[in-house]
């Protein structure tokens, strides 16, 4: 019994060392296997940080390897994967071919794909492992070109008309020379074909320049109660011929940062609408406030109104409600879109709220200067103050006129 005690003692002993030493052999074993992984090529990541585009780097199993935020920003990667299956395609086509591939994409951006995002991309080899898609973003330009694209057919179609009935006018008048009444009347008519065309090409022109100007860096602190006054003041006329009262009430203490020019003819579009479609013996209430850092212009008429359906369509170029009863008061269409393209360029928005019969009220909120950079002194600009108020369309009208008080201040 001893004999077989102390043999399975033994035997024991020489298994736990035999399990101990195949153990360091296997550890000794795998620390000498040289593993060679895949690399990048040399140099490759100092010219893919130079290239200023997006970039992707996936390997033989489309896994993410390396991407610049960029890449992350325009919804192409999230985490280690390659978000759109059309870029995949392109990978595995340059992976069977081997050949560089450039196409251009329209891929959804955002968790929901609320969104999309005009894409360039060029998908070539890197070193015998990779693939390296470049990604340039052309959503802007296609934009762009897309709305270049619609403006020049509007803008083909909106001068037909003019145009076709100048030519007609003109022959129509030459026909009729021996008739001194004919000529009389046509000659009128063709006077007001004339100047409608050229309130659309001022208005294109308008347009053009707003579109082109960047009122970030060419912007200047600008005194918006002088531009309202001075909005108010160029549509003063045609409002005493139809006998509608302009009203100015509130106050705006701060300046916003912008193009004076720009507002001005902005505000005297939103005022001239107002006038344009409302009825005689009227009032346009022009209302000014400021609260938490914004500007808040408002312009309040009694006019017709707007139908719902029609609301969210009327700051597109050319689009009329009634394009009969805009011809007749010399609407061109894009007035509204000169405002929306003016008020975008300063950071700011504008909102319609308007129902049929009850009149319309165009909102404008822009954003204010910082706190000392708001300093008029010295500026040479003259000061307003407004002693109406605003008023909605469902007040009473009155006789009174509203009045603008000027008080020069001398220029340093």
């Amino acid at each position: 019994m001893l004999i077989a005690v102390l043999a399975g003692v033994v035997g024991i002993a020489i298994g736990v060392v035999g399990m101990h030493a195949f153990r360091v052999s296997e550890r000794q074993r795998a620390e000498g296997i040289d593993v060679d992984e895949p690399t990048m090529p040399e140099g490759a990541n100092e010219v893919l940080a130079s290239l200023g585009l997006a970039y992707i780097v996936v390997d033989t199993v489309d896994g993410v390897v390396r991407a610049n935020p960029a890449a992350y920003a325009f919804g192409l990667v999230r985490g280690h994967t390659v978000v759109h299956r059309e870029v995949l395609r392109l990978t595995a086509r340059v992976r069977g071919d081997g050949v560089i591939i450039e196409e251009q994409l329209e891929l959804p951006r955002g968790l929901q794909g609320e969104t999309s995002i005009v894409v360039n991309l060029r998908v070539a080899p890197l070193g015998d492992e990779y693939i390296l898609v470049l990604a340039d973003d052309r959503t802007e330009v296609s934009r762009t070109e897309a709305v270049r694209n619609d403006f020049v057919a509007n803008v083909s179609h909106e001068l037909k008309t003019p145009v076709g009935a100048i030519s007609l006018l003109a022959e129509t008048i030459e026909g009729a020379a021996e008739d001194d009444e004919a000529v009389r009347r046509f000659s009128k008519r063709l006077h007001k074909e004339a100047n409608r065309l050229a309130v659309l090409v001022q208005d294109i022109i308008e347009l053009s320049r707003v579109q082109g100007k960047n009122v970030v860096h060419a912007g200047v602190p600008v005194d918006l109660s002088m531009v309202i006054a001075e909005a108010v003041d160029r549509s003063r006329l045609p409002a005493e011929v139809k006998t509608i009262d302009l009203r100015v009430g509130g106050d705006l203490p701060r300046r916003v940062h912008g193009d004076p020019d720009q507002l001005t003819m902005a505000f005297r579009n939103l005022i001239d609408n107002a006038v344009r479609y409302s009825p005689e013996d009227t009032r346009v209430g022009i209302g000014l406030s400021s609260r938490d850092g914004i500007v808040q212009v408002t312009i309040t008429d009694q006019g017709i109104g707007i139908a719902p359906e029609n609301q969210e369509r009327i700051f597109e170029r050319f689009y009329r409600v009634d394009p009969a009863r805009s011809r007749s008061t010399g609407g061109t269409g894009l007035g509204l879109s000169i405002v929306k393209h003016v008020v975008s360029n300063h950071g700011g928005e504008v909102a319609l709220w308007s129902q049929p019969g009850r009149g319309s009220t165009f909102t404008v909120r822009l954003p204010e200067l910082e706190e000392g950079l708001d300093d008029l002194s010295g500026l040479g600009y003259e000061d307003f103050t407004h002693d109406d108020a605003a008023l909605s369309p469902t007040e009473n009208t009155s006789d009174h006129a509203p009045r603008i008080e000027k008080k020069q201040r001398p220029a340093s």
